[in-house]
């Protein structure tokens, strides 16, 4: 499998560059193709093309996709990198998953930031900030869905993935989402951070965030086991 990057936000220069430097390197210099989803005033596709080259980026292709123009394969032929650019997770979702998920290639680093991020697992965190009646994140991380919410998402890792830990407070919904047994397990990232999964290898954080990885303690099946939290830390900044 090819080296997957999950991006858990940042706007700042130094953020943006220290997260995406190593998926740049993994792209070898190849043309990476940029997923943009459409979503009216808000899309901004030069904001994702230059963070990509502030991280030393020297071709990407823009690509504005849509519910009414999902990706296809021919779009990526020929990238030597895959990345999915944030925004509205479920609307992401609709439009990377809904349509099918042929369009993606498997063979190439991928890069998600934010929801680019969360949608590169296998079960995806969509959003919410309820678990029935008990608050589990602020109302305004919940990605206009009142309940947690889990989806099939591109299947490239096998955990849930959460994103802005800690500048959002949405470690604690990832928590309960182990807890109750929607997810098995996941990491949530935070931005400026970038959480690398590769074969063969123990996921490693790259960038100037932490990532946290959330499981049932001792390795317990059912839902309402103890949750265990471990931290993963940058490399220490020369």
């Amino acid at each position: 499998m090819a080296p997957v990057f999950l991006i858990g936000g940042g706007r700042e220069p130094h953020a943006v560059r220290a997260s995406h430097a190593g998926f740049v390197r993994a792209a070898a210099g190849g043309p990476i193709e940029a997923l943009v989803v459409d979503e009216g005033e808000h899309t901004d596709p030069d904001r994702w093309s230059g963070a990509l080259a502030l991280a030393g980026a020297r071709e990407v292709r823009e690509l504005i996709v849509s519910s009414s123009r999902p990706p296809s394969a021919e779009d990526l032929a020929g990238a030597t990198g895959v990345f999915v650019a944030g925004g509205w997770t479920p609307g992401h979702h609709d439009v990377l998953v809904g349509h099918g998920t042929d369009w993606l290639p498997r063979g190439v680093p991928y890069a998600g930031f934010s929801a680019g991020a969360a949608l590169a697992a296998g079960p995806a965190i969509l959003g919410g900030w309820r678990l029935g009646a008990l608050q589990v994140c602020p109302p305004e991380a919940g990605e206009d869905l009142e309940q947690l919410t889990v989806a099939p998402g591109l299947g490239l890792v096998p955990f849930a993935v959460d994103v802005h830990a800690a500048q959002r407070g949405t470690l604690s919904r990832l928590v309960h989402a182990v807890a109750a047994g929607l997810v098995p397990d996941g990491w949530a990232v935070d931005e400026g951070a970038a959480l690398v999964v590769e074969d063969g290898a123990a996921p490693r954080v790259e960038g100037v965030g932490c990532a946290y990885h959330v499981a049932r303690a001792g390795g317990a099946a059912e839902a309402g086991a103890p949750v265990a939290v471990s931290v993963a830390l940058p490399p220490p900044r020369s």
